[in-house]
């Protein structure tokens, strides 16, 4: 709670007593780790409460640096100015705001556990040979797996990248192993969209306008997509299985026909 103008004649430094420190703008900004700009900038954007006026001096307290911190670790997050104000002004209509954060958490989150994995020109050049040419790389980078730098390439993920060596090196061409790839990535964002869709339509159909969550809605929420979310890589992975051993019978036996 901010201090109360009777209830306090307080400094910067707090009043005596064991009173709440209180904080011109500079010391606030200071504490906070941003610029009187920014936070006035803040103010203006109705993310932070009103400060106590004593005169034509404006206290802040305590809770406005929680709350600028708060901020500071949402857009560490990648949330943006406006879903922050999005979600503060919730909280401040009745709805915890770190219930709602937690919901974005879960909602965002990655997927994948991928590790990126940085290989020099002279490792590319040992693994692929004559194969490194302009057009594989360029269609490694249009893909979205790699990134070129002066010394190599990084490589999104190690698992893909120890893939595509094995393939090269069981004698497929990279440009056979990269062209499967972009069918396979199309046919992957394809069974995501069906995911998305599905958790869309059937349970995040609320989330278009965050002020209708009733209470502990959104804690509800995060709890479910945290238990649907495993179903969907259970499901995806069964369906690929099964989709192997229906294509490969159709492969055999059409090889056989062809034989007879």
């Amino acid at each position: 709670m901010l201090i109360d103008v009777a209830e306090s004649e307080s400094t910067g430094a707090g009043a005596a007593g064991g009173a709440a420190r209180e904080y011109r703008v500079e010391e606030l900004a200071e504490a906070a780790g941003i610029t009187t700009r920014t936070l006035r900038f803040y103010r203006e954007r109705k993310l932070l409460p009103p400060p106590r006026k004593e005169g034509r001096i404006a206290w802040y307290g305590e809770e406005h640096l929680a709350r600028l911190r708060m901020i500071a670790e949402l857009l560490e997050r990648g949330h943006t100015l406006g879903g922050i104000t999005e979600l503060i002004g919730a909280g401040e209509s009745g709805r915890d705001v770190a219930e709602l954060i937690g919901l974005q958490a879960a909602i965002t989150e990655p997927w994948s556990d991928e590790t990126p994995v940085h290989l020099s020109w002279a490792d590319l050049t040992a693994a692929f040979g004559d194969q490194l040419t302009e057009a594989n790389t360029a269609e490694s980078i249009d893909q979205g797996y790699i990134t070129v730098q002066e010394d190599g390439i990084t490589h999104i993920s190690r698992r893909l990248m120890d893939a595509t060596v094995s393939l090269v090196g069981e004698g497929v061409p990279l440009a056979a192993v990269l062209a499967a790839s972009r069918k396979a990535q199309e046919y992957a964002d394809a069974v995501a969209e069906v995911f998305t869709a599905l958790i869309r339509d059937e349970l995040l159909g609320a989330l278009s306008h965050t002020e209708d969550l009733a209470p502990g809605e959104a804690a509800r929420l995060t709890e479910q997509i945290r238990r649907i979310r495993p179903l969907a890589r259970t499901v995806a992975d069964a369906q690929f299985t099964l989709a192997m051993d229906r294509r490969v019978h159709a492969e055999y036996d059409a090889v056989l026909s062809r034989d007879a």
